[in-house]
C-alpha cells in the first residue's frame, strides 16, 4: 500500500559532526521516511543535512525543549542521534528550563547519563530514540579482514591483548578506545576523545608495531553511543605511524567506506574486525 504523505512515517534526526548524519540520511531515503533533522550551531555539517533533510531547525547544544517540539510539531514518533557532539561543549551548555530540570535529576553527568536523559524526555513526548546503527547494517562489518593489508598471527595475539584491554577500560566508563605495542598499554582513551588518544599512543610507541583496538563497552546502549571508524580516524592513525586498526566485529560503524578502503590500500593501514568471542590470536 502507498502511504498517503499524512500517513508517512517520519524520524526525527539528532545531528551532530561528522559524515555520520549524512550517511544517515542517505541509507535511509530508500526505506520511504520523511526525515525531518535537528542540527547543531558549531557541530552539523550544513549544506549536506539540508541538502538531504525535508525540515532542518538549527539549535544551540542544552536547546531541548525547542528540539522535542520540532519534532512532535513535524509528526515524528521516532528519533535517531547521528554524529557526536564535541565533548567540551557538554559542559559549556546553555541549557533551557527543560535541559535545567532534566540535568537537575542526573547524579552522573557524563555523556551516557546525560544522552539517556535525552531519550528518557523524548519518551514523555511520546517519541522512541531508534538505534543509531538504524539502516546502516550493511556499515557494521562481521569478523576478520576488512581492508588494507591482513594481520600476522603475532599482530593479531597482540591486538587481542588490546581487545581485553579495551573490554575492560570500557567497563569501567573511562574509555573504548586502547593503543597498545607488543604487550604494553601506551595510551588509554577518556575525556580527549579517540583521535587525541591516538595520536598519543602513536607517539609513545614511535611507529612500531603499534595498534589501536576500539571495543564497545557491556551494554552498549545503540542509540546514542556507537563506536565508529572513518577517513579521519585513518589519516589520524597515517599522522601517528600507526599502521593497525582493530575494531569489534558486528558493532562497530565504517562511515565513508570507499575512501576508507582507499586510504588504508595507499597508506598500508590494516583495519580488521574482532569478535568479542575470538579466538583466532
Amino acid at each position: 500500500m502507498t502511504l498517503m504523505p499524512d500517513d508517512q512515517r517520519t524520524i526525527g534526526v539528532i545531528a551532530g559532526n561528522g559524515i555520520y548524519p549524512e550517511t544517515f540520511l542517505k541509507a535511509a531515503r530508500p526505506h520511504g521516511v520523511r526525515l525531518v533533522v535537528c542540527a547543531f550551531e558549531g557541530e552539523t555539517r550544513k549544506d549536506e543535512v539540508e541538502e538531504l533533510a525535508d525540515e532542518v531547525i538549527w539549535l544551540r547544544v542544552g536547546q531541548l525543549k525547542k528540539m522535542i517540539k520540532f519534532f512532535t510539531g513535524q509528526g515524528a514518533k521516532e528519533a535517531v542521534m547521528v554524529g557526536q557532539i564535541d565533548p567540551k561543549n557538554l559542559f559549556n551548555l546553555r541549557p533551557d528550563l527543560r535541559m535545567i530540570g532534566m540535568l537537575a535529576k542526573l547524579k552522573e553527568k557524563n555523556a551516557e547519563s546525560l544522552f539517556g536523559a535525552i531519550a528518557g524526555e523524548l519518551s514523555k513526548d511520546g517519541i522512541e530514540l531508534l538505534s543509531a546503527t538504524t539502516f546502516l547494517e550493511e556499515f557494521l562489518p562481521g569478523p576478520g579482514p576488512v581492508c588494507g593489508p591482513g594481520l600476522d598471527q603475532k599482530a593479531l595475539e597482540d591486538a587481542a591483548y588490546g581487545f581485553r584491554i579495551a573490554k575492560e577500560t570500557s567497563r569501567l566508563n573511562i574509555g573504548q578506545t586502547v593503543v597498545v605495542r607488543e604487550g604494553t598499554v601506551l595510551a588509554v582513551e577518556a575525556f580527549e576523545g579517540t583521535n587525541s588518544c591516538i595520536k598519543r599512543g602513536g607517539e609513545l610507541g614511535k611507529g612500531k608495531n603499534v595498534k589501536v583496538i576500539k571495543v564497545t563497552k557491556p551494554n552498549q546502549d545503540f542509540r546514542f553511543d556507537v563506536p565508529v571508524v572513518g577517513p579521519e580516524t585513518i589519516l589520524t592513525c597515517v599522522d601517528a605511524n600507526i599502521s593497525t586498526i582493530v575494531v569489534e566485529a558486528g558493532c562497530t560503524l565504517i562511515l565513508g567506506a570507499d575512501e576508507v578502503r582507499e586510504l588504508c590500500g595507499k597508506h598500508r593501514v590494516s583495519l580488521h574486525a574482532m569478535s568479542g568471542s575470538d579466538e583466532e590470536a
